[in-house]
């Protein structure tokens, strides 16, 4: 959309037309898709004589006389009567010379404007039909029998006994076909409202709808990648729909397989062919159920960045104007950009392009949820091992890596956080030592045989804090769950001191203690919010607690934002819970 310069006058819009008024009215009407095939002129290009109303040619052109005045519904009469000329095949090149196959034309499109009651008919269309037959070929065969009636030119659009259709060539369209899929939509539309159901959402007849169309095809049968998802997707361009979606050009549902497309979205077809591909990955990448605890509009805008970086190394389809597209997010996780963001996130909020439908949150732990899941990284899976083997073209190492990180099963949180511990705390190793003899060397008093021995370290040094909130809010089952598995880790791991901060309104100091003894410790003392900062300023002032020593900390998510002043940490947060500030540690997702 064009900006107004500073201080410059705003145009008024100029208001439509009657005809173009007319025009949007049978857009909405039975002859929807076959009113957006055609072209309507109304200038001195094509003269016509004062009485004449309009002319239809083979090519899809409907002529407006520029002299004629008229009410939107005599515009609309005018204008179904041409294009129901090409939707009932009318423009024969080997009859439009015999007059009398004109006038059985005119009188079969009176009849059925009649019937159906579109628009309003000018004064000189008015009156009885000569004849009952409803067929132009039947109507033809009765004027050819009756010469009498061959004068019956007063339901034609031009006067004087011209044809009101010309032939100039055979069309592009099938524009019989675009008038069957009109009726049917009509059809479908009108059984659904008198059984109190919604019209469906699926409409094949808005504009560029044969481009989106074939978009999605091609995907189908020359893109392996993406050709399983493509198969799986429904298309739906209701404008009720989008509008209270508030799409703009495309969005995706992942858990009803569905892609939202605006119906007046000007876009070519290697334009659809970057947006379908970009809804796609947005579903198999999985990104509604990794957004987890994540803001979800920014969590959309580092997607977006991430995809259609990829797209644009993989050359599908042509970008459109106004995508979120930054080079110096090449080659980054969505995880990583999305970090990135939160440094500006005014700025990148108000971006966004909100064209991920996240639906139920809990409906992906479903086992309707799961099998979708499944289906998605199964189908990306396959659709790798398909493009590779048949060299149909490059796949970025980051795409390739992320489709088969997520064709693994997701690691638990206790599994994750062993692997914590595995990197803070690495496993002793066992010497050999004759400073004590092996308890075998009885067996063998002539031969010395040392004994194995843990190297000796010093106890301060393997040590690590944790900051429990016990605010209350935390879940008490989860808390044991946590306080469990940090013991068990511990010792597995030779780490018998544990530095520990207790805190909700204000820190609890409580030394050091073995992890096995936290959880009868454990006092809910608040039930307000926590406020961890001065835990963590307790621990970072403690002389006998070191620099290097890892910290974890156990929330609910209410709490203040954390500054740990580059000292390695991690938080154990309950799923579904957020916290409100982006973590620079990991967060293990307490199930």
């Amino acid at each position: 959309m064009r900006k107004h310069q500073k201080g410059a006058p705003a145009k008024k819009d100029k208001q439509p037309l009657p005809h173009e008024r007319a025009l949007r009215k049978l857009y909405q009407g039975p002859l929807g898709g076959l009113a957006r095939c055609v072209g309507v002129h109304r200038d001195n290009r094509y003269p016509m004589a004062r009485g004449d109303w309009a002319y239809v040619t083979s090519q899809g052109a409907i002529c407006l006389n520029p002299r004629r005045e008229a009410s939107v519904p005599e515009w609309e009469y005018v204008l179904a009567h041409c294009m129901l000329h090409l939707g009932l095949g009318h423009l024969r090149e080997d009859r439009l010379g015999d007059p009398l196959w004109g006038t059985a034309c005119d009188l079969a499109v009176t009849r059925f404007l009649q019937d159906c009651r579109i628009g309003t008919p000018p004064v000189e269309f008015t009156g009885e039909l000569p004849l009952s037959a409803k067929g132009e070929e039947q109507l033809w065969e009765q004027l050819r029998a009756m010469p009498e009636l061959a004068g019956t030119d007063r339901f034609s659009t031009m006067t004087c006994g011209r044809p009101d259709m010309v032939w100039r060539g055979k069309g592009w369209t099938d524009y019989e076909e675009q008038f069957a899929l009109s009726l049917q939509q009509s059809i479908r539309d009108a059984v659904r409202e008198a059984a109190g159901l919604e019209p469906l959402e699926d409409d094949p007849l808005w504009p560029g709808g044969n481009l989106c169309r074939e978009a999605r095809e091609w995907f189908i049968s020359s893109y392996p990648l993406l050709g399983a998802v493509a198969a799986d997707f429904r298309l739906v361009s209701d404008r009720a729909a989008v509008r209270r979606l508030g799409v703009q050009i495309a969005a995706v549902h992942p858990q009803l397989k569905e892609i939202y497309v605006n119906p007046d979205a000007p876009l070519s077809l290697e334009e659809w062919k970057f947006v379908l591909a970009h809804e796609f990955l947005h579903a198999a990448l999985c990104h509604v159920p990794r957004c987890e605890e994540r803001d979800p509009l920014l969590w959309n805008v580092a997607c977006d960045y991430v995809i259609n970086d990829w797209l644009s190394e993989m050359e599908v389809g042509q970008m459109p104007e106004g995508v979120l597209f930054d080079q110096q997010f090449h080659g980054m996780t969505a995880e990583a950009v999305y970090d990135l963001l939160w440094e500006d996130v005014r700025y990148y909020r108000g971006r966004a392009i909100d064209d991920l439908i996240y639906g139920d949150g809990s409906w992906w732990d479903t086992l309707e949820g799961g099998q979708t899941d499944a289906f998605y990284r199964s189908a990306l899976q396959r659709g790798v091992a398909y493009h590779q083997g048949g060299g149909r073209g490059f796949l970025p190492k980051g795409l390739v890596e992320e489709i088969h990180a997520i064709s693994r099963s997701p690691i638990r949180w206790d599994v994750e956080l062993a692997k914590w511990f595995d990197e803070n705390f690495a496993p002793l190793e066992r010497r050999r030592s004759y400073a004590r003899l092996s308890r075998r060397q009885s067996s063998t008093p002539d031969i010395p045989r040392p004994t194995w021995r843990m190297e000796e370290t010093p106890g301060e040094q393997r040590i690590f804090g944790v900051i429990l909130d016990t605010s209350g809010s935390m879940d008490r089952a989860l808390l044991a769950a946590a306080l469990g598995s940090i013991a068990s880790y511990s010792q597995a791991r030779e780490v018998h001191h544990v530095r520990v901060v207790f805190c909700d309104a204000a820190p609890y100091d409580q030394g050091i203690m073995h992890p096995e003894e936290i959880a009868g410790a454990v006092k809910v003392r608040g039930r307000g919010g926590t406020v961890l900062q001065p835990a963590v300023d307790l621990l970072n002032r403690d002389p006998k607690f070191p620099k290097d020593a890892p910290v974890l900390i156990i929330t609910d998510g209410d709490c203040d934002r954390l500054t740990l002043r580059g000292r390695n940490h991690a938080f154990l947060v309950p799923a579904g819970n957020r916290l409100p500030f982006p973590p620079k540690g990991p967060v293990f997702r307490l199930k």
